[in-house]
């Protein structure tokens, strides 16, 4: 029972790992390329820009990462904030990551590379990060087969093994 409890968790959260992998690396991959005209920073210092561009990228990857923490807590509930709010462990490593995000942010510019970012910037990096809300939703509501694409792949390859011995 516990050997399926686990292959069924794993299989979600391979799940969440492409959907989420997915959509982190294309919006990262959009800011970093196209960053600059998108957030409307042609006017600014050229070294300005790529500084404001890389940092609202640093700060978009962080809270997504904590976002998505949320969203595996428990692979089967929709409603992650039904277990999250009861843990108060949890609930607390991700209020501290989120205050040494803001700290760095605003106070640590000039050991990290970055700049303080204004509350635009700061709205568009939560909502990039909110966003993954959904699309867990929507991959914990895809179902996962009982049986693996590999289990039947190695079966396959097996079976043809047999074929070419005999």
């Amino acid at each position: 029972m516990c050997i399926i409890l686990i292959k069924h968790y794993c299989q979600y959260f391979r799940k969440n790992l492409i959907i989420q992998a997915l959509y982190q690396v294309t919006v990262l991959l959009i800011l970093n390329f196209r960053g600059t005209s998108i957030l409307h920073l042609e006017h600014e210092r050229s070294d300005h820009a790529f500084k404001v561009k890389n940092t609202l990228i640093f700060n978009t990857f962080v809270l997504c990462q904590i976002f998505n923490e949320l969203n595996a807590t428990n692979p089967n509930e929709i409603n992650v904030w039904k277990w999250v709010t009861k843990n108060r462990l949890f609930m607390g490593i991700a209020e501290l990551t989120v205050v040494l995000q803001v700290v760095v942010i605003f106070f640590l510019g000039k050991f990290t590379s970055t700049v303080r970012l204004s509350w635009k910037l700061w709205l568009v990096s939560v909502v990039i990060g909110i966003i993954s809300w959904p699309l867990a939703i929507v991959g914990k509501l895809i179902p996962v087969p009982e049986r693996p694409f590999g289990a039947f792949v190695t079966k396959k390859i097996s079976a043809e093994n047999q074929e070419v011995n005999f």
